[in-house]
């Protein structure tokens, strides 16, 4: 037991920090067990979110995270989940039939005279 009173303090913030580190390990662990159970969009989903929280706790390092997403992702191809579209939006392919609009760009008024004033000497 330490005596002196911030290396109290230290261990009772290493004590509450551990709790919350290994409640976001378990989420993750139970989000790829789901994922692995039972593979789909919705588990896929959860997991990668667990796994991208846990790195924004920095419980998880970044390439960790990278890696583990990758082998969900690897898993789902495998298994013939189907991705969820996204934020992507359908682009059209078709020429649009619009004329293109030059821009015209505007001349800047000119500046006013400033009457400068004659260097100083020295």
């Amino acid at each position: 037991m330490p005596i002196i009173k911030s290396a109290i303090k230290r261990m009772k913030q290493t004590a509450v920090r551990r709790e919350r580190n290994i409640e976001t390990k378990k989420a993750v662990k139970a989000a790829v067990r789901a994922f692995n159970e039972k593979p789909s969009a919705k588990t896929l989903s959860e997991a990668q979110s667990a796994i991208d929280t846990a790195v924004k706790k920095n419980v998880l390092n970044k390439g960790t995270a990278a890696r583990r997403k990758s082998n969900l992702a690897r898993t789902a191809k495998e298994a013939g989940v189907k991705l969820e579209g996204g934020k992507k939006t359908a682009v059209s392919k078709k020429p649009s039939t619009k004329a293109p609009v030059k821009k015209t760009t505007a001349k800047k008024p000119a500046a006013k005279a400033v009457a400068k004033k004659p260097a100083a000497k020295k």
